[in-house]
């Protein structure tokens, strides 16, 4: 098997389990698949095959998804900059007022569990639609809130909603990539879940400073969303082959009145039962049986929770410490896209054309999966620093730009420690990537929307400097992860029921 059949293999194989509904007709009937005259395949080639459109084309769709998961984590972070003026409208406590972030992300929780399976049953594209438009509603309701339970209640509706992009952009990039561009597809696509909880307080504490009404926040954000509304409508086609397959099976039916034609989706046959334990119960499953995904599981969980824990510590450095206004103080925030982009760039002109080589060099057999991991033995060590650096330079003494450039630094090991992990769970678990993935991104999310909640109180009761140290000894705890698994990953992976070796 050639390096370029190979992948194209991978990509396929990821995406059946992507559509976990489809997975299981194809390894039952395989043979029978491969025989029969009336099984619905793409040719070489072929139009419909989203493997076969431009590479313009394909990389338009890839930045739009990433600006559809930039306009989702943006939505996430936005009230940071405007919780002083909603405590004072609703009389409410810190607490409360981080509950504005934790419930928005607290609804990533719950919607990639439904939106996920709906996108197997119906497609990427009426999942990207419909959602998102209750998503753009729910922003509206927001800025006309009139008590604070409307409030916390939309905003948790809006996470909710806003899980469907966070779902199926990730989708859209293993439909459309094979396996040796995919990774540069998902370098530049990881970078908007920090970009965007960046912006989010920039924008929102602009906006304060300029003294209009909070509600104005929500109303950009309404208008953003609209926006990439009409631009899915537009411009985002249907992207998933099974139901393109079914598309195609369909019109073959019509054209030739045979009505033998068949697409392997349409043989899928699972009652409501089996739906929900393999949506919500299978991803758990392979979670608690697996050690490697547990590890994988706790240390992005934690530096997850970091992120969304700045958003409180970062006013209590700069805006108390160091007295900046609400609006420049939301640019401290764009320190960590800056590390980020840089580790962007670093992935697709060091680490991307060494992957490929490494790929050519074992072909026909497969990359191991701990190839992947080299970033991250480099990224944990740099992630315990930024935390120590941040923490022993934020007195109000010393000059700005040196904590800032440990946002820098926080940024940079952020991606390379998430990107090589992603690409290492799905290359390891292959035909159970896709409830691996689904159970890591609930618990990830769990921390995003708990971490702000204790942030205030722990700054104050341990103060900035030791507070900030206690996270870079957890940090520091978590770093040998990466290289447990490039020494173990092999064993592991072998006594595991679900990676395949």
């Amino acid at each position: 098997m050639s390096s370029s059949e190979r992948a194209s293999r991978t990509s396929t194989v990821i995406d059946i389990e992507s559509a976990s509904a489809y997975k299981e007709p194809v390894a039952t009937k395989l043979e029978q698949d491969t025989i029969d005259p009336y099984l619905v395949q793409f040719e070489e080639g072929e139009a419909a095959n989203p493997f076969s459109w431009s590479r313009r084309r394909r990389w338009y769709l890839t930045m739009a998804s990433a600006l559809l998961m930039l306009n989702a984590t943006f939505a996430s972070s936005a009230p940071a900059g405007i919780v002083k003026e909603l405590m004072e409208e609703f009389h409410m406590s810190e607490t409360v007022g981080a509950l504005t972030i934790s419930l928005f992300v607290a609804g990533y929780c719950v919607g990639p569990m439904l939106w996920g399976p709906l996108s197997e049953q119906y497609g990427r594209r009426p999942i990207f639609i419909y959602p998102f438009i209750c998503y753009t509603i729910f922003q509206a309701a927001s800025a006309l809130a009139r008590n604070l339970a409307s409030v916390l209640v939309f905003r948790f509706l809006g996470g909710f909603f806003a899980a469907a992009p966070l779902t199926n952009s990730g989708a859209i990039i293993a439909d459309l990539w094979d396996a040796e561009t995919r990774g540069k597809a998902l370098a530049l696509f990881t970078l908007a879940p920090f970009a965007g909880p960046a912006l989010g307080p920039t924008v929102a504490g602009f906006l304060a400073v300029t003294g209009v009404s909070w509600r104005w926040v929500f109303w950009i954000l309404t208008i953003f969303a609209g926006a990439c509304c009409v631009m899915i409508i537009l411009t985002i086609p249907e992207t998933y082959r099974p139901i393109l397959l079914v598309r195609k099976a369909r019109r073959l039916r019509k054209e030739t009145g045979d009505e033998r034609y068949w697409a392997p989706l349409e043989k899928q046959s699972r009652t409501v039962a089996q739906t929900l334990e393999h949506t919500l119960a299978r991803p758990f499953k392979i979670l608690f049986r697996e050690p490697m995904l547990i590890a994988i599981t706790l240390y992005m969980s934690f530096v997850y929770g970091c992120l969304y824990l700045l958003f409180q510590a970062y006013p209590i450095v700069y805006a108390v410490g160091h007295n900046l206004n609400a609006g420049v103080g939301g640019l401290v925030f764009l320190t960590i896209p800056i590390g980020g982009m840089i580790a962007v760039a670093g992935y697709v002109f060091y680490w991307a054309p060494r992957y490929n080589r490494k790929a050519k060099e074992l072909a026909p057999a497969p990359v191991p999966p701990e190839y992947r991991l080299e970033m991250a033995l480099y990224a944990g060590p740099l992630f315990t620093i930024s935390f120590f650096w941040f923490a022993w330079t934020s007195y109000p003494s010393i000059s700005i730009w040196v904590p800032l450039l440990s946002g820098v630094l926080m940024g940079f090991s952020i991606s390379w420690i998430f990107l090589p992990l992603l690409t290492y769970i799905i290359d390891a678990y292959l035909m159970a990537a896709a409830s691996a993935l689904a159970s890591n991104t609930v618990i990830r999310s769990l921390a995003g929307a708990g971490f702000p909640l204790f942030a205030n109180q722990m700054y104050k009761a341990l103060g900035t400097q030791w507070a900030s140290s206690l996270l870079g000894f957890i940090a520091l705890l978590l770093t040998p992860i990466p290289f447990v698994l490039m020494r173990y990953g092999p064993y592991l992976r072998q006594r595991s029921k679900y990676a395949p070796t």
